[in-house]
């Protein structure tokens, strides 16, 4: 049985002969930038996240770069970042001049260490950048009392958080704004690149929506230097239709966690991913930590199962980084769970049958 990490195939013959019509739509009216589409998309966003406004965005690179721009990161400033996640975090941090400070991540949830935040505070801190990891809301009303007792600004990485809650509060509304990634293998996927940035704060989202247009909010009159940041009304029309079947899609995901939680229960050499109070996770992966994590995978792929590695290489090991000065053994949690962590299918098509294939493989390398 051939099980892929995510089917995009599958997904879009299931809701093709709306996805067509509604790219069609956007093909026949040349709406290709801007447009109803565009707006009808960032209304609807806003409004499933309870938020009060919502940009569409090339990427979620982009967004979080968009929203430490609009508030004024620039060098000599330090924002705080988990060294366990994608660079694009970090990336985004560099492009305003300010530098990343790292903080290794908590044991259970993969998420920032809370308890190390602390001493990584210093006069030229600005901000914290928690991710929401995998799915999983990071500890949000710990990161808020750090943040007040600081006077320091939250940004939320939410590329891997669609719908996500942390003690009933969508993602995204805890900070002073959110971003999010509409990656083509993200819970809610583009057909390409594509990103929303979302904000409570009225000054705050008029900085960004000028920003995200060259500066613009007339055509030609530019009050400041921005940059083109703008959604494509294509992707835009693809998402409207996907949002009408994220909330049943996220369902599927949790009931394909059960299923694995069920199928690899009381295997000694795995941990099954576990699920912080009061966070509702969205499990856009499923993200075990396995003994010979490289044999396993190898023995998965021999039989036609695939997985991913979220992440092989921390941070403050990259070469991109070398310059802040980090080494090995700095931060030990993220370093050994970089040697173990396992990413295994997860999309909501997959099936309990899969899933079920997957697991036996599973138990029986770790049985030979």
């Amino acid at each position: 049985m051939r099980v892929p990490f995510v089917d995009l195939i599958k997904q879009y013959h299931n809701i093709k002969s709306e996805i067509d019509q509604a790219i069609q739509d956007v093909l026949e009216n040349a709406a290709f930038i801007g447009g109803p589409g565009v707006k009808a998309f960032e209304d609807s966003f806003a409004h499933m996240h309870k938020a009060k406004f919502c940009i569409g965005t090339s990427s979620g690179t982009d967004s979080i770069h968009l929203i430490l721009w609009s508030l004024g990161l620039r060098p000599g400033h330090e924002v705080i970042v988990p060294v366990n996640t994608f660079i694009a975090t970090a990336e985004a941090v560099s492009l305003t001049g300010a530098k990343p400070i790292f903080v290794d991540h908590d044991p259970q949830s993969f998420n920032i260490d809370i308890s190390k935040i602390q001493d990584a505070i210093n006069e030229n801190t600005k901000a914290i950048i928690p991710v929401h990891l995998y799915g999983q809301p990071a500890d949000m009303d710990s990161i808020m009392d750090i943040a007040k007792k600081h006077d320091l600004m939250v940004v939320e990485d939410c590329c891997q958080a669609h719908l996500a809650e942390y003690n009933h509060q969508k993602v995204g509304t805890f900070g002073r704004a959110g971003a999010f990634s509409f990656f083509c293998a993200k819970n809610l996927g583009a057909f390409g690149e594509g990103g929303a940035v979302v904000t409570n704060d009225e000054d705050l989202y008029n900085q960004m929506r000028q920003r995200h247009n060259h500066g613009t909010l007339q055509r030609y009159i530019h009050g400041l230097a921005g940059h083109n940041y703008r959604l494509e009304g294509i992707q835009a029309a693809v998402l409207n239709v996907k949002m009408k079947y994220i909330e049943k899609w996220t369902k599927l995901r949790h009931r394909n966690a059960d299923f694995y939680r069920k199928f690899l229960a009381n295997i000694p050499e795995i941990n099954l991913p576990e699920e912080i109070p009061g966070a509702k996770h969205v499990y856009h992966l499923f993200v075990i930590r396995a003994r010979n994590r490289d044999d396993l995978r190898e023995y998965l792929e021999e039989r036609e199962v695939s997985s991913g590695l979220h992440y092989p290489v921390p941070l403050h090991l990259q070469e991109a980084y070398s310059q802040l000065g980090y080494k090995q053994g700095d931060f030990p949690i993220a370093e050994s769970y970089a040697e173990e962590i396992l990413s295994l299918p997860m999309f909501p098509e997959l099936t309990v049958e899969q899933i079920a294939y997957v697991s036996d493989i599973i138990r029986e390398f770790y049985q030979k």
